[in-house]
């Protein structure tokens, strides 16, 4: 199920390979094992990204990010966590053995949906150079993307090896938002 991960198909043979970026939690880290902090009252987010540097690779995100890299495609990481968790989240990249690339997060008081958040960053990337793919999890950040006015040039996969948790998005969209 590995999607094309080359430039543009209009790019010319020899020009550079747009980036691929992969979001985190469900496309490379499955996140089941500390989902129930999100599912509590109150919501534990501390706990919840605390327990993310324990997480198994998901490995058809892990494949996607290196067939990239072997392919010189710049590999990015774009995840809704917050910022704080910068230092444990580039030890689980390298613990995973996930090619090495950009990590963007969101500001700690950014409380923007992820379909917001996402969409802007995507379109500070595609300023500085071509994107060729997005992979998430979240159908409404891929819904966005595919809606972007004025239209992102950026093919968008669908992440589905983690069944969605309905607690986990509704927690990130509506109630507390990381």
């Amino acid at each position: 199920m590995s999607p094309p991960v080359d430039a543009a198909p209009d790019a010319a043979p020899d020009a550079a390979p747009g980036a691929v970026v992969l979001d985190l939690d469900g496309v490379l880290a499955d996140t089941r094992a500390r989902l129930h902090h999100v599912r509590a009252r109150p919501r534990d987010w501390d706990a919840f990204f605390a327990e993310a540097v324990a997480d198994p690779v998901h490995p058809e995100g892990l494949a996607l990010a290196t067939e990239a890299a072997t392919r010189g495609a710049p590999v990015v990481y774009l995840s809704g966590r917050p910022e704080r968790t910068r230092g444990a989240t580039l030890s689980w990249l390298e613990q995973v053995g996930a090619p090495r690339g950009p990590l963007l997060l969101r500001r700690e008081d950014d409380r923007r949906p992820a379909r917001v958040v996402k969409v802007a960053a995507l379109r500070a990337l595609t300023a500085r150079g071509p994107v060729a793919l997005l992979v998430d999890d979240d159908p409404d950040v891929v819904a966005a993307v595919r809606a972007a006015r004025p239209p992102l040039a950026v093919q968008v996969l669908l992440a589905d090896w983690q069944p969605r948790d309905g607690d986990l998005h509704d927690a990130q969209e509506r109630r507390g938002r990381t």
